[in-house]
């Protein structure tokens, strides 16, 4: 098989919310709140943020020490409470690629207390990956390569051998910033958004597995 004889397909790269694990509805309804509260006159204000780290809204939206650390008190109430279920197909097809050899990272604009909640609700997450880079990880947030550049740096890889695996707008901007193949999942955000800002856009993981990514490497490379 071609696939077999050009394994291009070394490290995965997956955005966590929305892409692995289904929460953006969740958050939907948290920034919905906060939205009708501070900015009534933004109604895609929930669209804007997304995929983007909380330092950075903080600094963006809501200025002032005082408003920073209420807001941040709320948000992570609520990310306490939160499900953390992963897609269907998602735990499937991490283990597929795992098993021929493809180091896997979470690359995710949340910061490091979040990940602690989302390890109580997986206690096998770390088993599952061989990175989970986080938002005190990289200087500054998507849709700005650096975080795949820096998961790229820590394997050390070739960005050609890498696949960003991303939900929302300013991640798909962040994965093709980067130079890297971009899967595109239509999971929140529109498709025809999706499908502009990806390589390639997939509806679930249980579309994916590991000879389907290097087809679709080998395709982007020899022009088919």
């Amino acid at each position: 098989m071609e696939t077999a004889k050009t394994p291009d397909f070394k490290v995965a790269l997956f955005d966590l919310d929305g892409t692995l694990v289904d929460t953006e509805s969740q958050y939907s309804v948290f920034w919905s709140g906060i939205q009708k509260k501070y900015y009534p006159d933004v109604p895609d204000f929930h669209e804007r943020i997304k995929g983007t780290t909380l330092t950075d809204i903080l600094d963006r939206y809501f200025k002032g020490e005082e408003l920073q650390r209420e807001m941040t008190r709320l948000i992570y109430e609520w990310e306490a409470g939160m499900r953390y279920d992963f897609f269907p197909g998602a735990r499937e097809f991490i283990l597929d690629i795992r098993h021929h050899g493809v180091k896997c990272a979470v690359v995710t604009s949340s910061n490091d207390d979040k990940m602690r909640w989302v390890r109580d609700y997986h206690p096998d997450f770390d088993q599952l990956f061989d990175k989970v880079l986080t938002a005190d990880m990289f200087p500054k947030s998507k849709p700005d390569p650096s975080c795949f550049l820096l998961g790229a740096e820590l394997f050390g890889e070739e960005k050609s051998h890498c696949v960003v695996f991303e939900d929302a707008l300013n991640g798909l901007k962040a994965g093709l910033n980067s130079g890297m193949f971009t899967v595109g999942m239509i999971t929140t955000t529109k498709e025809e958004t999706v499908r502009q800002y990806s390589d390639v856009a997939v509806h679930s993981f249980s579309e994916l597995d590991y000879f389907k990514v290097c087809e679709m490497l080998a395709s982007k490379r020899f022009g088919r």
